[in-house]
């Protein structure tokens, strides 16, 4: 719980250093981290767009981990800042250099289970469908110059408005 509304808070100070709380692997801090971020990403509203350069360090170096359980919780925060406030989308496109390195590792690791279920959906840890639906958030949100970045960096990556 909060002791001080998430709106009152300087997220120029918080926001990064509970970004760069996201490469935790031990529990309580990997949970803390993870809950504060979602929480301030979906009740900060427009504060969070200035602070958005800021966050860019913290989130490539939880990704240069390339430790799955840390990606997928940075694919879930990457989808929920995009979504978070207009423009956010597109003010990531610059940075997609630094971010989406990784991405050419992992987006392969996809499951092919055939006609079985696959509960990894509702947990959200299988990878490389996460990292194709933030993908294509990025693209969705990022504006008209998203997709050609992302193709840069991903050559494999297919548009979801084909």
């Amino acid at each position: 719980a909060w002791k001080v509304d998430i709106s009152k808070l300087d997220l120029h100070h918080y926001l990064p250093l509970i970004f760069d709380g996201l490469r935790e692997k031990e529990e309580p801090y990997k949970f803390i981290a993870f809950t504060a971020a979602m929480d301030i990403l979906t009740r900060g509203g427009k504060k969070i767009l200035p602070v958005v350069p800021q966050l860019i360090m913290p989130l490539k170096e939880a990704l240069n981990t390339r430790d799955p359980d840390i990606l997928c919780r940075v694919m879930q925060i990457i989808s929920a800042l995009v979504k978070s406030t207009d423009m956010v989308g597109e003010s990531l496109v610059p940075y997609y250099r630094q971010l989406l390195p990784v991405f050419n590792l992992f987006i392969s690791d996809r499951v092919n289970i055939g006609d079985q279920i696959d509960y990894s959906q509702r947990l959200k840890n299988n990878l490389g469908d996460l990292m194709l639906e933030t993908l294509e958030l990025l693209e969705k949100h990022g504006g008209e110059d998203a997709f050609i970045n992302i193709k840069y960096m991903i050559p494999t990556f297919e548009s979801f408005h084909e």
